[in-house]
This record gives C-alpha cells, sequence and structure tokens, in this order.
C-alpha cells in the first residue's frame, strides 16, 4: 500500500509495471459480508480527461477537490488503459466486456478519416452500434436484481434496439454534444447529475448500477464566462493541463461528482456504494494534460490510452492506496459481476479480468498482457503536429514492455515504460528478441481473435496528388 505521493515519486512509481501495495492486514469487513446485500455501483465515465487532468494525478492548475477526495477514500490506479484512442469503441468495450474484434466496433463513425489520397490502405469498416445480441453488464446486473440507470453520453446505437433502454437499462438519458450557445449547463454536466440523483434516491430500496457518462470535457471547449474569468487570472504559462475554459469545464465536472457523493451520503449508502472514476480516452492535444506520456487522443501512444482511475469502496476496500497493475475497461464487466455475485452471460466470452483482488491489495493479474486493436485512420487535429495522429495499428502492454504494429509498412515500436513512460526510445531493433517475442504474442491474440487487419491497398492513394477532401 502507497499513500497519494510527490510527482516524482509517482511517475517513478507510474512505470514499474508492478503494484507496490502491501495487502492490509484487515478490512472492515469481508466481501461477503460488504453490507447487508450487493453493493450498489456508480460509474462515472469522463469524456476525453487526460492523464494528468486532476489533482490527484498531480495537476496544480485545475480544481478538483471532489475528485481528489474520492481518489484519496479508495485505490488510485496509475496504469489504468481505455479499451480505445476513441470514444465509440472504448465504450463498446467497457459495456460488452469485449475486445473490439468481438464487438466490431473500432472506431467513431467512419474508419476512412482524413484525405483519401493519403490513406494507403483501406480500412477495416467499423460498427456504429452494440450489437443487441450482446449482453452488456446493465443485462447481467438487472438479471442479478440491479435496477439499472444510464444518464449521460451513450454513443453506441440510437434505435429502439441499441438504445440504452434497449441493453438493459430501466431509467434513461440521453444526452447530445454540447450547446455552444448555451448560457449555463453547455455539457449538460448539471442535467445529468441531477437524474442520476434523482435516480439514486427512488431506486436506493435496492441495489442499483449508477451509469453516469458526462459529456465534458469533449469539444466544444465552452463554459460559464464568469468561471473561466477566474482561471484566466490565474498565474502561470497557460498551455495543455492549464486551459482556463478546460480547467473551468472540470470544475464544473467535479462539483457535480461532488453532488454525486453528497447523495450517498445522505441517502446513508455511501459505505456499501462502489464508486469508479474513469475516462473513455486520452485527452484532446492543445487542451488536456497528458504528460509526461507520449501522444493524446487517437493515438496509442500512453497519452492516447492511459487514462485515470479511482475507486472507492468504504465496506470493502481500504482507503489510500495506489497499484500500478495494468488494467483496463473490459476489467469492469467481470469486476462488477464479481461484486455483485452475478452470474457470468451464458455463452459470451468476457476478455476482461476482475481487479478487486487488487482493490484487497494483491499485486498483480495472472495475463499476459493487454491488447489494442486499431484498423482505422484517424486525422490530425487540434494541433496534431502531423497528418494521422495514428494509421491502421495495434499494440499490447505485457510487464513494462510496450508493442506498437503499423499496419502500413509493418514497423514495430518497443518501449520499456519502466524505464521510458514518455515513449521517447524506440527499442525495437535494440532488443530484436524482445520484439519479436512481444510481436508473436501480438500475432497470436489477433488470431485467436479472428481480428481483421488491413492489406488491400488503396487505389486512391497517392501522398503527391493535390490533397483532396476528407472522407
Amino acid at each position: 500500500m502507497k499513500s497519494i505521493m510527490n510527482r516524482r515519486d509517482f511517475l517513478k512509481f507510474a512505470g514499474t509495471g508492478m503494484a507496490t501495495m502491501i495487502a492490509p492486514k484487515s478490512l472492515s469487513t469481508s466481501l461477503a459480508a460488504a453490507g447487508a446485500r450487493q453493493p450498489n455501483l456508480l460509474f462515472i465515465y469522463i469524456d476525453d480527461m487526460g492523464w494528468g487532468d486532476l489533482g490527484f494525478m498531480h495537476n496544480t492548475f485545475y480544481e478538483t477537490p471532489n475528485i481528489d477526495s474520492l481518489a484519496r477514500q479508495g485505490v488510485v490506479f496509475t496504469s489504468a488503459y481505455a479499451n480505445a484512442p476513441n470514444c465509440a469503441p472504448s465504450r463498446a468495450c467497457l459495456m460488452s466486456g469485449q475486445y473490439g474484434p468481438r464487438h466490431g466496433v473500432y472506431t467513431v463513425g467512419s474508419s476512412e478519416r482524413g484525405k483519401a489520397n493519403l490513406r494507403k490502405l483501406i480500412s477495416i469498416k467499423s460498427k456504429v452500434t452494440l450489437d443487441p445480441g450482446i449482453v452488456t453488464i446493465a443485462e447481467s446486473l438487472k438479471a442479478a436484481g440491479y435496477t439499472c440507470g444510464h444518464f449521460g453520453k451513450w454513443h453506441l446505437g440510437k434505435s429502439a434496439t441499441t438504445d440504452p433502454a434497449a441493453q438493459g437499462f430501466d431509467d434513461v438519458l440521453v444526452t447530445d454534444r454540447a450547446d455552444r450557445k448555451a448560457k449555463t449547463d453547455a455539457h449538460h454536466t448539471k442535467q445529468i447529475t441531477d437524474r442520476a440523483m434523482a435516480f439514486m434516491e427512488n431506486a436506493r430500496s435496492k441495489p442499483f448500477f449508477c451509469y453516469v457518462t458526462h459529456n465534458t470535457i469533449h469539444t466544444p471547449i465552452v463554459e460559464a464566462p464568469k468561471l473561466v474569468a477566474k482561471y484566466e487570472q490565474k498565474p502561470g504559462v497557460k498551455g495543455p493541463g492549464k486551459h482556463p475554459v478546460v480547467a473551468a469545464m472540470v470544475e464544473t465536472l467535479d462539483k457535480n461528482v461532488g453532488r454525486l457523493l453528497a447523495k450517498l451520503d445522505d441517502l446513508k449508502i455511501a459505505d456499501n456504494t462502489v464508486v469508479f472514476f474513469f475516462s473513455d480516452n486520452g485527452g484532446v492535444l492543445g487542451y488536456s494534460s497528458m504528460g509526461p506520456l507520449r501522444g493524446c487522443k487517437g493515438t496509442l501512444y500512453e497519452g492516447g490510452i492511459r487514462v485515470p482511475l479511482a475507486v472507492r469502496w468504504p465496506a470493502a476496500v481500504k482507503a489510500g492506496q495506489t497499484c500500478d497493475v495494468p488494467v483496463m475497461g473490459i476489467d469492469f464487466y467481470p469486476t462488477m459481476l464479481e461484486m455483485a455475485s452475478a452470474a457470468k452471460p451464458s455463452g459470451q466470452i468476457l476478455d476482461g479480468q476482475s481487479i478487486v483482488a487488487l482493490l484487497k491489495g494483491a499485486n498483480k493479474l495472472e495475463r499476459k498482457a493487454i491488447f489494442w486493436h486499431f484498423p482505422s485512420y484517424l486525422q490530425g487535429n487540434y494541433g496534431f503536429p502531423g497528418v494521422w495522429r495514428t494509421t491502421p495499428a495495434g499494440a499490447l502492454r505485457s510487464g513494462d514492455w510496450k508493442l506498437i504494429e503499423y499496419f502500413e509498412d509493418g514497423t514495430l515500436e518497443l518501449y520499456n515504460l519502466k524505464d521510458d513512460i514518455g515513449e521517447r526510445n524506440n527499442l525495437a531493433k535494440k532488443i530484436p528478441e524482445k520484439t519479436a517475442q512481444l510481436h508473436r504474442l501480438l500475432l497470436q491474440w489477433r488470431k485467436h481473435l479472428n481480428a481483421p487487419v488491413p492489406t488491400k491497398l488503396n487505389p486512391k492513394y497517392n501522398p503527391t496528388a493535390k490533397p483532396n477532401k476528407q472522407t
């Protein structure tokens, strides 16, 4: 076990790939006796929050006292990963408990992003909805006696068979992106929180799953002018992690997270409610802070996929812990099943592993690696220095090691995250044995999941031609 630490120690710790927690000598209660009934589950899912956008992740410009308090009261995971570098596939993986090749949601909208003449390969087509035949975590929890509510961004389908109400949720509010012209609550942060609070009050007579998926801090970057002015007057260079409008958005988010936590206290159910705080992918370059990580939203470098995660469960988990065992969004499905004593869905493979043991003090999970598969193009934007944030690629993390493979030309990149958390020193050619070993593991994983890799050349590819429109 470690308490929240200073930034230098934190960065050293966050690259190790191993936890240094000591299992607590005793918990206030065992999982089996963590209350008179199954625990409530409150999952707070943030849109585009970077690894360094919060006080507990050592941002001193943004003000997040409520989220920081939540982190101190539970376990902070310093090597927590989104399932993908953008939102729709991350959310599909979380809801299904499966890697992308099983459900086919690889990116947001079209996989043919960017200028057509610059795409060397024909990318793999991505689904835009989660297959109704997949049993979501909400459906599994509902079968175990839970009332389920969804409030905020869904991004996995709008039809009568693919919206949240068709995927296991009893109470639903789906919000669109921010309203640039709104004078208050442009990102629906208060509206989402109000509905979630009402749901928890109405559903408290039996266990509930409250899925709160805030639209903020996704673009458009807009917030109340008075609050923005507060941060414009703060000293210090403005830039990533010090953006006045984003700072105001983060403060609004923090206040509403505080309202959710206060509601649990008012209802006297905080002790037996597990609170998860997580982000769907890394932050947007120029707005969010990912430093010292490389990359941003839309890349398979750490800045695009490593995100903040804190979990609090007062009745069963000792406060003030940090853990650096790599965990991933697919792990939440089996985690919540274990917490709820719920059955796995029959005939549906779950790719993740429960992290309950880590919450109780364990220092490892029994798996060789975690994986990403992104057979799509993402154009550069928001000041990204290049044509592409990523071309079609795959990646894995195994212990301290990270391997990235780019499908256009087979380029491999190898990094030791313990020594090089910023992924500056590509060791692929310097350590060919390790590169080959991890590449074999990645190939085996893709074969096992029948993951499609783009190989067909794009007939429109002509990098020297006059740039044509984006598709």
